[in-house]
């Protein structure tokens, strides 16, 4: 795979296969544009057990349905489809979505405007994209506190200088400083103008969801749309059973115009789902398969990624909990069943319910984000910044899952085993009883070896407590994230694309009244 540079403030992080940067800053970070993995995706159920959440699903399908509320073209397509039609509850016979998805591409690129910054999901490709939806933000420094474009645009540059993400995401974080129907049409500018990467598109309104793609013909051109992936819509199943309009327009907007919609339930088990795991797997299959199959229905071979968010709750208070075991093992079911429907997968991300970028933020994000590396996300949305049950985008934490992204690099390679690896050499060389320090073959791939985190501290306790001041990881992520906005470059945009993208805003946003919900 192409390496590619890009501007980075956070030097000294090291990956297999990247040049080492200098501790003066000054340095660029080799990243890639996404990640080859060469480990496998773990699975832990047996064709039994998958074939019996499989059969509940097709029950639930035929038996109980899905209701499809405010978007009568869609009731016709499945009329069309041969579903049963009931007002607005649809019933499906068992095969019937998995013979409509059989369309979709099993891969797909999505194209940034830099071209070495596309994407390829699906397979066994793996990009990692910055949480979504936090009305609010917070950081050390001003605490928590409502998003702004500010906000929203200082998460686009700090994701644009990572070699560690590879999307700059979608609604990084809510701008509420500018009206709600008017919003979309800033994000989608600041996602272009300030990264070169793959982004997101709005989803909120079917209008919305053509201005986003609007947008995006008039950066690639209207043609080159029709033919390939270049944003991608995140649309959210009602959960239980329940598809509104809001949603099915979006979706079919962007396959319409042949772009990736993102099919994702939201299921807290025992208030959205059953509290049991296989229950609640079992209802997401069934509600995610349908959106996919919609898709289709719109646009034969529109591309579509099988989504996924299964969470948890406290019974004790009603509160949701992210970050728990029990919607990480269920993950891999879900990966195994996306495999099996040979759709590329957006599964877990990196979630804790933690009010602070503390221990417990990083226990429950690594548990949940393992549990994405290892179903076989092809996409993991909220990589990067999730706090607070996604009410809040943090400044630290983001800089503090970066981190954790970027051992994931390493992590995702596997175990490399040729001559240089096995170190027969060195063995020659040293001897018993001696060390492997200063041996040539030390020498030839120390730089390498190793990922080098920037944010942890290795050092001894005293010169940890006299030289760095006691620090722990989150003050020296606000030290990092600062540092990275201060050196951020924007990514040079072509000027008329620019003038005509301030000039389709302009034209939308006039006689436009502000709406403020």
């Amino acid at each position: 795979m192409e390496t590619i540079a890009v501007p980075e403030a956070d030097t000294g992080r090291r990956t297999r296969g990247s040049r080492p940067a200098r501790r003066d800053g000054s340095a660029k970070i080799i990243g890639v544009p996404y990640i080859a993995r060469n480990i496998p995706p773990y699975d832990i159920l047996n064709e039994e057990n998958l074939q019996k959440i499989e059969r509940v699903a097709d029950r639930i399908l035929a038996e109980v349905g899905i209701e499809f509320r405010d978007d009568p073209v869609c009731l016709d397509y499945w009329r069309q489809a041969g579903a049963k039609v009931d007002g607005v509850l649809v019933r499906f016979e068992p095969g019937m979505l998995n013979e409509i998805v059989s369309t979709a591409p099993q891969q797909f690129t999505q194209h940034a405007r830099n071209p070495r910054h596309n994407v390829e999901i699906g397979g066994s490709n793996v990009v990692f994209s910055p949480a979504y939806g936090s009305p609010f933000v917070m950081d050390i420094d001003k605490g928590r506190r409502y998003g702004t474009l500010e906000d929203f645009r200082n998460f686009i540059k700090l994701a644009q200088s990572s070699p560690y993400l590879h999307h700059s995401g979608g609604t990084i974080c809510e701008p509420v400083d500018v009206p709600v129907n008017k919003r979309h049409l800033d994000m989608v500018y600041s996602h272009i103008k300030y990264s070169d990467r793959a982004f997101m598109g709005s989803i909120t309104a079917e209008e919305r969801a053509e201005d986003s793609i609007d947008m995006a013909r008039i950066v690639f051109g209207r043609d080159f749309v029709d033919r390939n992936c270049v944003i991608l819509g995140n649309v959210n199943v009602n959960s239980p059973l329940v598809w509104d309009g809001t949603m099915t327009k979006s979706l079919r907007a962007y396959a319409r115009a042949n772009q990736a919609a993102v099919i994702v339930p939201f299921i807290l088990g025992g208030a959205m789902g059953p509290v049991t795991n296989a229950g609640a797997i079992a209802q997401s299959y069934a509600e995610t398969l349908a959106g996919c199959a919609l898709t289709q229905l719109e646009r034969r071979g529109a591309p579509v990624i099988f989504g996924n968010f299964l969470s948890s709750m406290s019974l004790r208070s009603g509160a949701p909990t992210f970050g728990t075991p029990e919607p990480a093992i269920g993950s891999m079911v879900i990966g195994q069943l996306a495999r099996r429907l040979k759709l590329p997968l957006r599964c877990a991300g990196n979630f804790s319910n933690s009010k602070l970028p503390d221990g417990q933020a990083m226990v429950e994000g690594t548990m949940s984000m393992l549990s994405a590396v290892h179903c076989g996300a092809n996409f993991i949305l909220h990589s990067a910044g999730f706090l607070d049950g996604l009410l809040a985008m943090s400044y630290e934490k983001f800089m503090m899952d970066v981190d954790l992204c970027g051992a994931l690099h390493s992590y995702l390679a596997g175990v490399v085993v040729d001559d240089n690896t096995l170190a027969m050499d060195a063995f020659l060389q040293v001897g018993p009883g001696s060390h492997f320090l200063g041996c040539d073959h030390t020498m030839k791939n120390y730089q390498t070896a190793f990922w080098d985190s920037n944010l942890s501290d290795n050092e001894s306790f005293e010169k940890w407590s006299e030289e760095g001041g006691s620090t722990d990881m989150a003050t020296r992520a606000n030290k990092r994230w600062k540092k990275t906005l201060a050196e951020y470059e924007a990514p040079p945009l072509d000027i008329a694309i620019d003038e005509a993208l301030t000039d389709y805003m302009t034209r939308r946003k006039t006689g436009m009244a502000d709406a403020w919900y």
